[in-house]
């Protein structure tokens, strides 16, 4: 796992950085453009082989004076480079304006022309164009200066031309990834210590390309309240669970299915619990269910759930370590009162789908939950939740930092008492006490073909199943997604939600367990 930092973050790492000595602005910039340039050369590598020619942007702040530097370090090797700045010189910030002025000594510095610049990339015959513009100091839209370089750029892009935006691309929030009004879109981002939730959020892995992160000599220590990028978990995946134990020792899910003819998504929930490792699945079902689900169960176990006696009886097992309910559940009032036993059973609960439907029609619905609960709404399910909340991830921001998903949820996690999972390609968790994580199916890792029905039921199941094996809520919930994702990506595009549990295994293989 990896940290992703805000545009303060970074800031106040860069200023701790400097009032320990550890290095200068002027040290810091020198760093930032020669990682720039190798990063360019590493991702291009044709680009090394011969002098070429770059279009260099500079805006008017320190993003700026990293584009002076590179624009300095590509014309000693040789290449022909043009260079545009927006802003006064004199206004430049001091470690930007000593570049500034190292470049006057080697080339030439043209005003600002929006026009000119998009007649100038639409002409063609430039192998490399910088984006030094603004990146992560962007506040605000850019479209009324830079609306038609913006767009010849996205036709430069369109047709494989080299676009590398230093840190961010210019006029994407770097903490939400919302277009602030204008983004002069890229093929190669080149971001510096850590990567910025805004690369893996809403918007902007369509601007950013590829993400490269960069060393410039910082503390490689963690950042308090970062933002955990999930990647792979490490081999404690596996140590859950007594060597030789017997089934219980792994876990006993309890998955709660609807009535007859909309089981379905449960019996998906049940088959990721068994396959993510509980030792033992329980699928309780009405029974006029029941047939239903024998015809296509075979590993869980079977109970016949029809009021909330038959369940407060199940209960009465405490050997059941947690509960699933809301794939295919059902919302009546039958539903609702097993739910409210669920809720008061204090189990690790997941809930999902009519779960959470149910859930938002209580009277005081977060009073009733408690820290072992996960909840995994897609945006609509959060909106009836959290409609506040939802509003405003929706609105466009009028400036930045704007409202992310990864603050919606931080926000929603505290109201409720129980970790929230956003579900969507980039994935947002977080739990009461503030610590967030950020699951993105996106770049490398990007799957469009889990985009399909009964998906986020498997994921519920696979959530259930760590919590009944043991795993803290957070922890379950951020390992299951990445399990999720992972399974769609060893199956393939032709995925179907049947597929994924069926693929778990493979990838346990890939993890060497």
């Amino acid at each position: 796992m990896s940290e992703l930092l805000t545009a303060a973050q970074m800031r106040a790492i860069e200023a701790e950085a400097m009032a320990r000595g550890d290095a200068d602005g002027r040290t810091l910039m020198e760093r930032a453009g020669e990682g720039v340039v190798d990063a360019a050369l590493a991702h291009w590598p044709d680009l090394g082989t011969v002098p070429l020619s770059a279009l260099v942007l500079c805006g008017p702040g320190n993003n700026g004076g990293d584009g002076f530097v590179v624009a300095r370090l590509l014309t000693e090797r040789g290449w022909q480079v043009e260079l545009f700045l927006f802003g006064a010189p004199d206004r430049l910030p001091p470690d930007a304006r000593l570049n500034h002025d190292r470049w006057a000594e080697l080339g030439r510095i043209r005003p600002w022309d929006d026009a000119e610049l998009a007649d100038r990339l639409d002409a063609g015959g430039c192998d490399l164009v910088i984006d030094a513009l603004f990146g992560s100091g962007c506040s605000r839209g850019i479209e009324a200066i830079a609306g038609r370089t913006a767009a010849a750029l996205g036709r430069f892009c369109a047709a494989d031309g080299r676009v590398l935006a230093i840190d961010m691309p210019s006029g994407l929030c770097t903490d939400s990834g919302r277009d602030l009004g204008g983004v002069l879109p890229a093929t190669l981002t080149v971001t510096f210590h850590r990567a910025r939730i805004g690369q893996f959020t809403a918007e902007g892995s369509a601007f950013c390309g590829r993400i490269v992160v960069a060393d410039i000599g910082l503390d490689p220590g963690p950042c308090p309240g970062s933002v955990t990028l999930v990647g792979a978990p490490g081999p404690e995946i596996g140590k859950v669970g007594a060597v030789g134990g017997h089934k219980y020792s792994h876990g006993h899910a309890l998955v709660l299915a609807g009535g007859a003819g909309r089981t379905g998504a449960a019996r998906l929930a049940a088959r990721g619990a068994l396959r993510v490792g509980a030792g033992l699945v329980t699928l309780a079902a009405p029974g006029e269910a029941l047939a239903e689900c024998a015809a296509h169960l075979t590993a869980a176990m079977l109970r016949r759930v029809d009021d909330v006696g038959d369940l407060l009886a199940l209960l009465e097992d405490p050997r059941i370590s947690a509960l699933g309910l809301g794939p295919g559940f059902g919302t009546g009032s039958r539903e609702a009162e097993l739910l409210r036993l669920a809720l008061d059973s204090d189990r690790p609960l997941v809930l999902d789908a009519d779960g959470l439907s149910l859930l938002a029609q209580l009277e005081a619905p977060f009073s009733r939950l408690h820290g072992d609960c996960v909840l995994t709404p897609h945006g609509g399910e959060f909106a009836r939740l959290f409609p506040d909340l939802a509003e405003k991830l929706a609105g466009r921001p009028p400036h930045g930092p704007g409202f992310s998903r990864i603050d919606a949820v931080r926000a929603a996690a505290a109201r409720s008492g129980a970790v929230v999972l956003l579900k969507g390609a980039d994935t947002a968790i977080a739990a009461p006490d503030g610590r967030a994580a950020m699951h993105a199916a996106l770049y490398d890792r990007a799957a469009p073909w889990l985009a399909t029905a009964g998906a986020g039921d498997v994921l519920a199941g696979i959530v259930a199943g760590l919590l009944a094996r043991g795993r803290p809520p957070f922890e379950a919930a951020s390992l299951g997604a990445w399990l999720h994702v992972e399974a769609a990506r060893v199956f393939g595009p032709g995925l179907i939600a049947e597929d994924l549990p069926e693929s778990l295994p493979a990838v346990f293989r890939g993890l060497g367990l």
